[in-house]
């Protein structure tokens, strides 16, 4: 049952044409104020507990690997969690993921804690849509601190223009993906960028395609709280498989369903 205290989330906020274009010609964009002060204050309560409920990371951090120390990664918490379905599935995000992207209607892919240790590894070069068996390029994550952060945390830095390339290479986030994707970034002269702060509830946007990494957190005692929500366009259809892990992706979080069929199983709710 929903706590009567849980803050309702679907109230909009305009995304004006200088941020969505921004956002469309570089790959991502930081929108401030997404969330209030007491509305963060309240989630951020509820998605560490259910995080830290539903972690099965038990490893020291030196006997994980590189992906292992970057961050303690919780995936779908809405799926178990009412209040932090209400995180997920708030109307406010998903309109804002409709306007940046120009589409009628967005479904969600799935939610993710993604909480970096002190102490904890960077986060190698990657793209998220590697992991996706999706036919469309209307994809978008939300990458939201629920804390004050800094670069000292693990600030998320973005190649900018790099989703205009697609797909760069068929390597899963790892030590190959770093090496292999810094070298193409490298050749490609993409501009980097990346915030130097952040408040919680502010939230960067960038597209499936979109380059991306993140340094280590250097603080001694603080954890680098971040929630993120990916979004797809609604009418896409899901695709063969490219790698085993799209495979996994397909029955883990896009319900089973066989390619060619439209993208919208119960695991991915049409929230705009």
């Amino acid at each position: 049952m929903i706590s009567p205290k849980t803050p309702v989330l679907n109230s909009f906020i305009d995304v004006d044409e200088r941020q969505i274009s921004n956002f469309r010609l570089h790959g991502h964009v930081l929108l401030p104020n997404i969330l209030q002060a007491n509305e963060v204050a309240y989630y951020r309560n509820i998605i560490r507990q259910a995080a830290y409920r539903h972690n099965t990371e038990t490893r020291a951090m030196q006997h994980r690997d590189t992906y292992g120390k970057a961050f303690l990664q919780v995936m779908n918490l809405w799926n178990t969690d009412e209040d932090v379905k209400q995180f997920t599935l708030a109307k406010r995000f998903a309109k804002i993921a409709a306007d940046l992207l120009g589409v009628n209607h967005v479904r969600v892919y799935h939610d993710q804690a993604l909480f970096k240790e002190p102490g904890g590894g960077f986060t190698p070069w990657h793209q998220d849509q590697y992991y996706w068996p999706l036919d469309t390029t209307n994809t978008v994550t939300m990458w939201m601190p629920l804390i004050d952060i800094d670069v000292e945390l693990g600030m998320l830095t973005f190649a900018s223009g790099s989703h205009l390339d697609g797909f760069a290479e068929n390597i899963p986030i790892s030590d190959e993906s770093e090496t292999a994707l810094q070298k193409y970034v490298a050749q490609k002269k993409y501009p980097i960028s990346r915030a130097e702060r952040m408040r919680a509830g502010d939230a960067t946007w960038h597209y499936g395609w979109t380059l991306h990494n993140a340094p280590g957190n250097s603080t001694a005692s603080t954890t680098r709280e971040v929630m993120t929500i990916i979004y797809y366009a609604d009418g896409a259809h899901i695709t063969a498989p490219q790698n085993k892990h799209q495979e996994t992706d397909r029955n883990r979080w896009l319900g089973g369903l066989n390619p060619g069929q439209p993208a919208n199983s119960h695991l991915n709710p049409l929230v705009y």
